[in-house]
């Protein structure tokens, strides 16, 4: 591999926070060492072992080298030429087509691409394969927590304002997150925020390491943060604590919220949630007390069922406080994967077009597809969302390329999953190692990795970076963008898939223009010039816009919308079979489908496999033993780990690690039950039984 002579400024692979580092050549430039990147505002030079060691997966011992195809002869993955390897999946992709319309062919993508990598595969999707049938696995990430952000402010974007303003709130209330596992840099402004003589309290049924760090842990069952944010928000108003003013002045919609309210009294609220109603109380008092607050919540009350109306729920909170679109306050999310928040954005959700367009608003079909060159009737309707696209495998959709993702390991319901990409006519996927997916394809096609690409993300704060490349690719390995450039080519679209990233950008600025996520104004110079761009920002000229809402929101009137919203069950509640909750969740040294991760080896002595965190009393009642197998089993499949037994979680809950396939795969559990609004998964609540295996 060739290398520059000195470091490259980049960011890191994994999580939303996108952390600077600095990238060395190793003496003799077959890799790169991490160097801290104090300068960049986000982590200033914090990194977590992931970051650390994600130079160990450019090594050829553990990634993909060069095509691989399946032959009819053997039945095996064999190695191919490049060229053989795009002819066998454009004329797998292009013989589907032709036998069943281009609706049975989908396509299914990544949050961790970059933007330009998104941006091009929602374009060749709908103009290359003209199928709606396009989604990623974003859609399990933050989804709830967009829908109920447009549907309170009219936008979305995971934070709106920098996490640099997190220290100097006066209090913040963290939702279903474990920052010090997930994004371990990140807990410093926690940390700092209770310096600077702020509170913290932490939602969360388990008493994590962030946890620990609370002014207050409230510890609900799985399934009713909704119930639990409705109780604040009645006994806010009880106690004559609501912003009357700011109500009035720039909300709608609070006579039926505070109804809705009002029906969830504190000791119906103890009983649903088991939360004192002390407790609650608590909470109140300390969230209303200072100036300002905000809440931010995560995965927990985003992954199930009703995760728009619970988000909605907590930003009711926000907006009846006063906690909304002034200083230092506000609702937030914390998205998890690299690129979440950009992945969304510009176009490989089955719903929108670059700039956070609607797919079905005529003006922003006009505007992309003039961008694009094409007819605006040409661009397919909206398609399935990801879970209803992964079940439609084999049966509506018969042909997949996939991009970026593992849904083997990572799709709610997994085994079912499994079975359903078993049965495509045909299978292509792109990736960096032979996932659990990839080892199911038909065509394995090698891209390069983030040290070996230039491109851009957008981190949890809507802040656009730029990682550089630091190395060149093997020499049978290439771009995403390469791969697309050849498949379109063979499709017969020989124009409009350039595989220069920046060129790429260019264009989605274009297609941004004017949409709600405007990149207009956002430059490659410009971002490395002032270590990120915060969208929108509309021109050459604009500043960028770190902090929304401040003087209106972005509905059509400017102002906030309420939810009226009411507790409801989760899909699936125990019972005499299934009598316990679970919930999954991440470790520290582990990230998402483990795909990359697992592969490094000091990450994995780490954490070397799944295991079951449960209560000591549940453990005494089924005779469980520290470290012996357990099975979990749902109505879905059954899961065997080894015990872990803690008094930090709840008694009627145990929890699951998902980054591991096999037996211990937690999503064989999970209940692919979704939001209505969002089609989010209920990943964070099922019921089961624990027995000793």
């Amino acid at each position: 591999m060739r290398t520059p002579e000195s470091a490259t400024a980049t960011h890191c692979p994994y999580c939303a926070l996108q952390c600077g580092m600095n990238l060395r050549p190793e003496p003799g430039g077959a890799s790169v060492v991490v160097e801290e990147r104090a300068d960049f505002p986000v982590n200033r030079g914090a990194l977590c072992g992931k970051g650390r060691t994600a130079p160990a997966v450019l090594s050829s011992r553990v990634r993909l080298t060069g095509p691989l195809v399946r032959t009819h002869a053997t039945g095996r993955l064999e190695p191919a030429t490049w060229e053989e390897a795009l002819d066998a999946v454009a004329e797998g992709l292009a013989r589907t087509g032709r036998a069943h319309g281009p609706d049975a062919v989908g396509v299914f993508g990544g949050g961790g691409l970059t933007n330009e990598k998104a941006y091009a595969l929602g374009k060749f999707a709908r103009v290359a394969l003209r199928t709606s049938q396009i989604d990623y696995n974003g859609r399990f990430c933050m989804s709830s927590a967009a829908a109920a952000h447009q549907r309170a402010f009219g936008l979305d974007r995971g934070l709106p304002f920098p996490l640099e303003d997190v220290p100097r709130t006066g209090c913040v209330v963290l939702v279903g997150s474990n920052l010090a596992e997930t994004m371990p840099p990140a807990l410093r402004y926690l940390t700092e925020l209770k310096a600077n003589g702020g509170t913290l309290i932490v939602v969360d049924p388990r008493r994590t390491r962030t946890a620990e760090q609370a002014d207050l842990h409230l510890a609900p069952r799985p399934g009713t943060d909704l119930a639990l944010a409705l109780g604040l928000l009645h006994l806010v108003v009880a106690e004559g604590r609501t912003d009357e003013e700011f109500i009035a002045g720039r909300t709608t919609g609070w006579t039926q919220a505070r109804a809705a309210a009002m029906a969830h009294w504190p000791e119906l609220v103890e009983r649903i949630t088991g939360v004192p109603v002390p407790r609650l109380r608590e909470a109140v008092a300390l969230f209303c007390a200072p100036s300002s607050a905000m809440v931010l919540t995560a995965r927990g009350p985003e992954q199930q069922s009703k995760g728009t109306d619970t988000v909605g729920a907590w930003i009711n909170l926000c907006l009846a406080t006063g906690r909304a679109g002034r200083p230092l306050s506000g609702y937030g999310c914390l998205t998890g994967q690299g690129n979440g928040q950009g992945g969304r954005e510009h176009g490989q959700k089955a719903d929108q077009l670059p700039g956070y367009r609607k797919l079905t608003d005529p003006a922003a079909r006009a505007h992309v597809a003039g961008v694009w060159g094409v007819d605006p009737d040409s661009l397919p309707a909206p398609g399935r969302s990801a879970y209803e696209l992964l079940d439609s495998l084999g049966t509506e959709v018969k042909a997949l390329l996939l991009m970026g993702s593992n849904p083997v390991v990572s799709a709610p319901r997994a085994a079912h999953v499994e079975d359903r990409i078993r049965s495509l006519d045909f299978l292509a996927v792109a990736d960096v190692v032979l996932s659990e997916t990839a080892a199911l394809a038909d065509v394995v096609l090698p891209v390069a990795q983030w040290a070996e690409e230039t491109g851009t993300t957008t981190n949890l704060e809507g802040r656009v970076l730029l990682r550089r490349r630091a190395l060149t690719p093997p020499p049978g390995v290439r771009t995403d963008l390469d791969v697309l450039h050849g498949l379109a080519g063979r499709l017969g679209i020989e124009k409009g898939f350039p595989t220069d990233p920046e060129e790429v950008f260019e264009e989605l600025r274009r297609a941004s223009a004017g949409g709600p996520a405007d990149y207009s104004g956002i430059s490659y110079a410009r971002i490395e010039a002032e270590q990120g761009v915060f969208w929108p920002c509309p021109d050459d000229s604009h500043a960028g816009t770190p902090r929304l809402f401040l003087d209106r929101f972005a509905t059509d009137d400017g102002r906030a919308r309420f939810a009226p919203v009411s507790h409801r069950d989760a899909a699936e509640v125990p019972d005499a079979e299934y009598p316990v909750w679970l919930t999954t969740g991440r470790v520290v040294s582990q990230y998402q489908s483990g795909a990359q991760t697992r592969r490094v080896d000091e990450l994995n002595a780490a954490a070397p496999g799944p295991f079951v965190e449960i209560h000591p009393r549940l453990a005494t009642r089924i005779g469980a033993v520290e470290g012996a197998p357990l099975a979990v089993v749902s109505r879905r499949g059954r899961a065997v780990a080894p015990a872990r037994i803690t008094d930090t979680i709840r008694a009627d809950t145990v929890f699951m690690p998902f980054h591991w396939p096999g037996e211990g795969r937690a999503n064989t559990l999970t209940n692919p039950a979704l939001d209505p609004v969002s089609r989010m998964p209920e990943f964070k609540v099922c019921a089961v039984r624990v027995e000793p295996a």
